[in-house]
């Protein structure tokens, strides 16, 4: 008890909070001639490649505005992130921002998490609907640095943290069902097409940076519904400039 209490006491000292959820690695249900996945909580894109061969990844999105029900109706989440790994390995290494539901009333926050640790809420930001969030991760041999920054207020945030088990043989970006019932976000932005913010989304594989369709091994994920056949969220085509893309929520 008195550890956990500790851990409660140092996260809020640095405007940091346990997040009670956690996000994690997909599962794959199904893939398509046409390389793109069907995955059991993601829908976005992925690049992947071979092990040992991201060292970044970063993207911008525009804050989606949470669809809430009653008060009294059960909570919902959605997820928003860029991060390394998880495609097809057992680590995340990534950050993001979420667009809940609690009680009927919505949600918004940001965070990182370096899975299989805990996420990690940070109080530090405000976020708000229609904010452009830029975010990254990289990998400087030792340690990943994930950085996140609210072009709304200018505040930013940044941690670093070594993941030995990382395999780096992907890179993501995400909208995520991180709850028992996946809330309502519409759509969301991701990329300078659609955000307005540069860089667009870009990965660094093998020591070349480019956007995700500049790529030759990228996938277009999209999130299994409740029923065969169906999906709950679902990736727009790539825009004009290769790295951006919209999620829409079905």
């Amino acid at each position: 008890m008195y550890r956990f209490i500790a851990w409660g006491f140092l996260l809020t000292t640095f405007g940091l909070q346990a997040v009670a959820g956690q996000h994690g690695p997909q599962r794959i249900l199904q893939q398509g001639a046409d390389g793109s996945v069907v995955s059991d909580g993601w829908s976005g894109y992925a690049v992947a490649g071979l092990e040992d061969s991201v060292t970044a990844v970063s993207g911008s999105w525009i804050v989606p505005t949470a669809t809430c029900g009653a008060a009294g109706e059960k909570n919902t989440g959605a997820s928003f992130w860029v991060g390394i790994d998880g495609y097809t390995s057992a680590t995340v290494e990534q950050t993001g921002t979420d667009a809940d539901c609690s009680r009927g009333a919505p949600k918004y926050y940001a965070w990182y998490e370096f899975f299989p640790a805990p996420g990690v809420t940070i109080a530090s930001l405000v976020v708000e609907p229609g904010d452009l969030m830029t975010a990254s991760v990289t990998y400087d041999g030792t340690q990943f640095t994930a950085t996140i920054t609210d072009g709304r207020s200018g505040e930013s945030f940044s941690i670093s943290k070594s993941v030995p088990e990382a395999r780096r043989n992907s890179a993501e970006w995400i909208a995520e069902d991180n709850s028992y019932l996946f809330t309502d976000f519409g759509t969301v932005l991701f990329g300078q097409n659609a955000s307005g913010a540069a860089p667009t989304c870009e990965a660094t594989q093998n020591g070349v940076t480019g956007p995700i369709g500049g790529f030759r091994n990228y996938h277009a994920i999209f999130l299994a519904g409740s029923t065969s056949g169906s999906f709950s969220a679902v990736p727009s085509a790539l825009y004009p400039d290769a790295g951006s893309f919209s999620v829409q929520w079905q």
